[in-house]
């Protein structure tokens, strides 16, 4: 069925790991059509224009009047540890401010920068000393990607960091982030955290921007492009340029939209599962609940505003390892993903299946059997500042699979493959439940026998007492698709633990024997008061065995493959901005606004002006994340103090928050 010729449709895009979905949606007819693409890192816009492409077929490219888009690229790449090499310029810190909040590990060996400056609490400076800046920045900039500013109570007084990027700007034509500009919160070396990582996600989504803008250009589209936030809402694309950090937990946010769209439900436990993650959320009285500590994402505790949701390293494409120091052997699933053998022999026929074959004939198996690796494909400017090391082996390798036993000769350029992953340049195929479920004949999407190669390939390895893991490909298979419905239903659990706050956690021997199913005296059992949504494309094979685990209602609704594309239309768009009244002294009431403070006499002025400012600055911000009109709501939030009978002004903040529907084009 085709949209009617007078009605405008909506495309919703979502950019996983493994996949790109794509809906057309009419507010007339519902769902028009749905459509999947492989995900092309190298090139990301062949695999939006695959998907789109199928499901403009049923419209004329003229009626859409809204382009919408989700992704967990952003939400992956934090996971795995992956993203551009960038420079981090902090001041008025300390050398000991990056042992808070994990940021130094977060730096690792990217270039830092201390400058003497900073702000008070009230606003008032350290003098800047921008004297070092210069040769830093002539050394830096050619290695880097992005470069990322944090002063010392900048969300007070942004004066230091906006001298510090218009330098940096002046003399580079890299993307500065400046801390103020995402965060109001106190906390510098968080902030400085959030906006390290912003920075190594700027060049990930400009590139799935510019692919998606590249794509709705040539197909005569002139609809806007919206982003999804993490805490559901939608930005223009333009702004998520700038602040790809916001898309952190983007996908696993339009899922929470999308699978009320879907269900009905408004009490459940939603559960997504894609390649590389597993996302879970609670769903109350049809609303999902944000993170008031800002979102917690492979391991790092953010300032950025989301879905209070936890994210597992757990998918279909998850890598399939034993754990260490073991007798028993116990699979280990994740975090980091893996291109499946069934896959990879797809994208390159021919040079996968010949290797696991020569690698089954040997009579010993070898630790790197079924691996491989490749160039994802990036432009060179992505590999500025490898070591020696790092570039003698990115040379190794090129833009078709090599199998590892002929390329890596030690654990150390083992290490080296690992890094090159992280930075993006390289991608690593091996056996991953994927593959499993190509063997047992419950996925038929690749190549299967590169899946039943691969998987004997893993069966002959040994345990801690020397015995192969399995007989054949069809036992081992089984076992890894086993164990991710059985880590499914521990995650789900954690994430309803840490909600009830019990200080239960799945590894509890009550809960593992009530998991196992044990009989005995005692029955165990588990159960959920409300039911599980399962989204992803391959939730309908990992989650039908979930009930068994948890005695609670699985839902899998209709569509529940394309969840995320959906909840990216059906989003709208909100702007926060808090400003803060503090008192120096007493008499003298400091508001800070953005980049602008002024000082009060008397209280009341103060908390009019910041309302005022408030409103003004949420209004402009809202216009700017692409709403066409915006409401605005302000709170008042007071600290005082009484002192003998006296109230005494401590602080305040004055909290707007402006929120309407995007623009759609006529």
């Amino acid at each position: 069925m085709h949209d009617g010729p007078r009605d405008t449709v909506l495309l919703g895009i979502d950019t996983g790991g493994t996949y790109t979905d794509a809906v057309l949606y009419s507010e007339r007819a519902g769902l028009v059509a749905k459509a999947k693409a492989l995900t092309t890192r190298h090139d990301l816009a062949e695999g939006i224009a695959a998907a789109a492409d199928a499901v403009l077929a049923r419209t004329q490219p003229a009626r859409v009047g809204l382009v919408s888009m989700s992704t967990t690229l952003a939400t992956n790449a934090v996971v795995e540890g992956q993203g551009g090499r960038v420079g981090l310029v902090m001041i008025g810190f300390a050398e000991a401010d990056l042992e808070r909040d994990g940021l130094r590990t977060a730096l690792g060996q990217d270039p830092l920068l201390l400058l003497q400056g900073g702000h008070d609490v009230h606003g008032n400076e350290t003098p800047l000393d921008l004297t070092p800046l210069g040769p830093w920045i002539d050394a830096v900039a050619p290695t880097v990607t992005a470069i990322a500013v944090c002063g010392y109570f900048a969300v007070r007084n942004p004066a230091h960091e906006m001298a510090v990027c218009d330098l940096i700007r002046a003399r580079t034509g890299l993307p500065v982030t400046a801390s103020h500009e995402l965060s109001a919160k106190l906390g510098g070396p968080r902030r400085a955290l959030t906006t390290l990582l912003n920075s190594r996600l700027i060049s990930l989504i400009e590139r799935l921007i510019a692919a998606t803008a590249s794509f709705l250009e040539k197909r005569g589209i002139e609809a806007p492009l919206m982003v999804v936030r993490g805490d559901g809402a939608l930005i223009s694309a333009s702004l998520a340029r700038m602040r790809p950090i916001e898309t952190i937990l983007s996908g696993p946010a339009a899922s929470l939209v999308g699978a009320r769209h879907l269900t009905g439900l408004d009490d459940a436990i939603i559960s997504d599962i894609g390649g590389t993650t597993t996302d879970i959320a609670l769903l109350t009285n049809g609303r999902p609940r944000l993170d008031p500590e800002g979102a917690m994402v492979g391991g790092w505790r953010t300032m950025v505003e989301a879905v209070a949701m936890r994210t597992y390293g757990l998918g279909g494409d998850s890598e399939v390892a034993l754990e260490d120091g073991t007798l028993e052997p116990r699979l280990r699933l994740g975090p980091r993903r893996l291109i499946p053998l069934s896959l990879a022999e797809t994208l390159f026929p021919g040079f996968v299946k010949p290797e696991l074959e020569r690698q089954l004939r040997r009579a010993q198996g070898g630790r790197l059997d079924g691996r491989f690796a490749y160039l994802t494909g990036l432009p060179e400017r992505f590999a500025a500042g490898l070591s020696e090391n790092e570039e003698k082996l990115f040379r190794r390798f090129s833009a078709t699979p090599q199998p590892l036993d002929r390329v890596i000769g030690s654990n150390i350029e083992f290490a080296i493959l690992q890094r090159l992953v992280s930075r993006g340049l390289a991608q690593i195929s091996g056996f991953t439940p994927s593959d499993a479920a190509h063997v047992t004949g419950l996925q038929a999407t690749w190549d299967p026998e590169a899946a039943r190669l691969g998987a004997e390939l893993f069966a002959r390895r040994r345990d801690g007492r020397g015995r192969p893991l399995a007989g054949s490909a069809g036992a081992i298979s089984e076992s890894v698709l086993r164990c991710l419905t059985r880590r499914s239903a521990e995650a789900i659990l954690e994430t309803a633990f840490a909600e009830d706050d019990t200080g239960f956690s799945p590894a509890n021997p009550l809960v593992q024997r009530a998991l196992d199913g044990t009989r005995s005296v005692v029955d165990l059992s588990l159960s959920l008061d409300r039911p599980v949504i399962g989204l992803g494309a391959s939730a309908r094979l990992h989650y039908a065995g979930l009930e068994r685990f948890l005695s609670s209602e699985c839902v899998l609704p209709d569509n529940l493959d394309v969840a995320n594309a959906i909840g990216a239309i059906a989003g709208q768009v909100q702007v926060t901005v808090h400003v803060d009244v503090t008192q120096p002294r007493e008499g003298l009431f400091r508001v800070s606004a953005g980049a602008e403070t002024r000082d009060f006499r008397e209280e009341g002025e103060a908390l009019a002006f910041a309302e005022e400012q408030g409103r003004m600055l949420a209004t402009a911000r809202a216009a700017e994340a692409g709403a066409e009109t915006a409401e605005v709501t302000t709170t008042r939030t007071l600290r005082t103090a009484d002192i003998d009978g006296q109230r005494l002004f401590l602080e305040a903040t004055v909290t707007a928050v402006a929120a309407g529907r995007p623009r759609i084009a006529a």
